[in-house]
């Protein structure tokens, strides 16, 4: 088992100084995905003090690598300045580039910019886009806010059987919001709409997974 195996290990059991130790090395040598992990365990406090400043450095070192989740956290961070001063221009560039690298935070995000036009021109239409590239990785946030947008026709063509199907897949995942959604979309079906999305659900639920490995995350007000 090579070192930085031996780090995620120490990290599994929660030894979290030692995968620190182990990673500070292969980080420092150039390895994009041991910077995301430094910059997570100074994000979180693990193994180490908390420290922005030190989070921002090591995760902008992966991203500049191409780590698109190490690019979502840094798009997060110079959206809410913490560690840095806020920048949305950058902030807007770094989620592109994760969402670009199929990033579901990344996705998401920027598709809360562009739903707000905060750093960007608001665009319903693009958020909707992002939205659904993300729901279809099976990012349930981004699924409950996709089926929102199909059951009030913002950014899409109103459509009860897919508000159906998206609201319906994040719900079963624990999303409140999605939950109450669905019980007005339910109510306004009619009989061939509930079979149809009963039908598309099914379909959605047999192969959507998220299973994505975080390296920590920076939720953004959304």
């Amino acid at each position: 088992m090579n070192e930085y195996d031996q780090a995620r290990e120490a990290y599994g059991r929660g030894e979290f100084r030692e995968a620190f130790d182990g990673w500070l090395p292969i980080a420092e040598g150039g390895d994009a995905d041991a910077q995301a992990w430094i910059g997570s365990l100074y994000a979180n406090g693990e193994g180490v003090e908390v420290n922005d400043e030190q989070a921002v450095e090591w995760y902008e070192r992966a991203a500049q690598q191409g780590h698109s989740m190490a690019q979502a956290n840094v798009g997060a961070i110079y959206f809410m300045g913490q560690g840095t001063e806020k920048n949305l221009s950058k902030a807007v560039d770094w989620l592109t580039a994760a969402a670009e690298n199929g990033d579901v935070n990344g996705l998401f995000n920027l598709a809360v910019l562009y739903g707000k036009g905060e750093g960007v021109e608001e665009d319903q239409v693009r958020a909707a886009e992002l939205y659904t590239q993300a729901a279809e990785i099976g990012h349930y946030p981004s699924q409950s806010r996709l089926g929102y947008m199909f059951a009030h026709g913002q950014g899409v063509e109103k459509d009860r059987v897919k508000a159906y199907v998206w609201l319906s897949l994040a719900a079963q995942h624990g999303i409140g919001t999605a939950l109450n959604a669905l019980e007005s979309v339910v109510n306004a079906m009619s009989a061939e709409e509930k079979a149809q999305g009963a039908e598309l659900f099914d379909q959605w639920r047999s192969r959507n997974n998220q299973g994505s490995d975080q390296v920590a995350l920076y939720p953004m007000p959304s």
